[in-house]
């Protein structure tokens, strides 16, 4: 304890450099522990944004790619699916329920979702949370759409508001359904998924709204409400198909069957092992995020060792007096190693406190622009780990400064001139 608190006070000397040290440590403890913490929600995020359902069905293709069109709306289909196939697969004995889902057109950069009813009775979410609603009902009328927290929310949309949407991903004049608005009969409640950043609206309505339309583009002035009639629009080809079954054990059997489909070719993926090919192709950017933050705290263990060194040139007599007053080189060697453990805890201390306020603060932009959920929970394994690791190396930094002041002798201390 008396090595403990004449470290201290030693410190308290020189607090503009033991501060700038501690910041330093801070500082790259908070982007190792931010890079680690990013990755490990990314992931979560990614792997709770479907539950609960067992095959995804789309049309030939990779299935990281049908993964991230069909659940993450992120890219576009290599083609569709006939509504045919999919009568066929829904009346397969082993197929519970089934949701299918048509991708293509959107609202103001948002995704829209032709859908039908069962798309909020068996979507699921995290662990197999279901899709509730803040406000509204699904949708019952041909122009009614449920609109996801992060459109209302960044839109300013409310029950009862009209909006159009436009053919394809653009939203310039001339691909806008603009004879045809949608009202908003339903908000769901946030989900912290690509779920919060779609407009829903029906699979007849999909088919309503290109009525008229010829490869993108609309021929002649377009029709109105009042000339469609709901009960002459058949849906014909959809994007993807969720599928949820009887049973487990019958995954393997129908995803054989729906992959050697004879009218046309399908592709059906497993959600989990879909998502695991997707971590290994990102294994390597993960890793070459945390070797970098890894350098970057070497880089500030590096600023204390040069700290220390420089600071023990100047305090050879400081030594020496200690020496005069029986203390034995073991004890100046302790004093060293106190002096680095010390900076390095408060800079853990103050990296950690300011990832939790930084984590605090981001959070609400991070989810509504990246649609990205970042927790504030305690420390985990890995996290307490990383710590351990940077609190060892900062111990390791202190034995080269402690191992000269333990060589310097007391003559050569006490020799040099003030």
């Amino acid at each position: 304890m008396a090595i403990f608190r004449l470290a201290l006070q030693s410190l308290n000397n020189r607090k503009a450099t033991a501060f700038l040290t501690i910041l330093t440590v801070a500082i790259s403890l908070l982007l190792l522990l931010g890079v680690e913490r990013v990755r490990t929600q990314a992931k979560e995020s990614f792997a709770n944004t479907i539950s609960g359902t067992d095959l995804i069905v789309g049309a030939r293709s990779g299935q990281v790619n049908l993964l991230l069109y069909s659940v993450f709306r992120i890219g576009n289909a290599t083609n569709n699916i006939d509504w045919s196939s999919v009568e066929e697969i829904q009346g397969n004995p082993a197929v519970a329920w089934s949701i299918p889902i048509s991708l293509g057109d959107s609202h103001r950069g948002f995704r829209v979702v032709g859908t039908t009813g069962d798309y909020f009775k068996h979507y699921k979410y995290g662990n197999k949370q279901p899709i509730t609603f803040s406000e509204g009902q699904p949708f019952e009328g041909l122009f009614d759409t449920v609109i996801g927290a992060e459109v209302a929310a960044k839109l300013g949309y409310k029950m009862g508001d009209d909006i159009v949407i436009a053919h394809g991903l653009s939203d310039v004049k001339f691909s806008r359904h603009d004879n045809l608005p949608f009202t908003i009969t339903g908000i769901l409640a946030p989900t912290g998924t690509p779920v919060d950043q779609s407009v829903h609206v029906s699979l007849p309505a999909i088919e309503a709204v290109h009525v008229g339309w010829e490869r993108g583009v609309q021929m002649g002035d377009g029709v109105s409400a009042k000339d469609i009639d709901p009960d002459t629009l058949q849906t014909e080809q959809v994007t993807a198909l969720l599928v949820g079954l009887k049973s487990k054990i019958q995954t393997f059997a129908l995803m054989r069957t729906i992959n050697e489909y004879p009218r046309e070719p399908l592709t059906a993926i497993m959600p989990g092992i879909a998502l695991h090919e997707l971590w290994g192709l990102m294994s390597v950017a993960e890793q070459a995020l945390l070797v970098v933050s890894g350098f970057v705290v070497i880089a500030g263990l590096l600023g204390m060792l040069s700290s220390l060194l420089t600071s023990l040139n100047e305090r050879r007599r400081e030594m020496a007096i200690l020496r005069a007053m029986g203390a034995r080189p073991a004890h100046i060697f302790a004093l060293l190693i106190s002096e680095a453990v010390f900076l390095t805890l408060l800079g853990i201390i103050l990296g950690v406190l300011a990832l939790f306020i930084i984590l605090g603060v981001s959070a609400p932009f991070v989810l509504s622009q990246y649609g990205l959920q970042l927790s504030s929970t305690w420390l985990n394994t890995q996290e307490l780990t990383l710590i351990g690791i940077v609190l060892v190396a900062g111990f390791l930094v202190g034995v080269l400064p402690a191992l000269r002041a333990y060589r310097q002798s007391l003559s050569d201390g006490m020799t040099i001139r003030i």
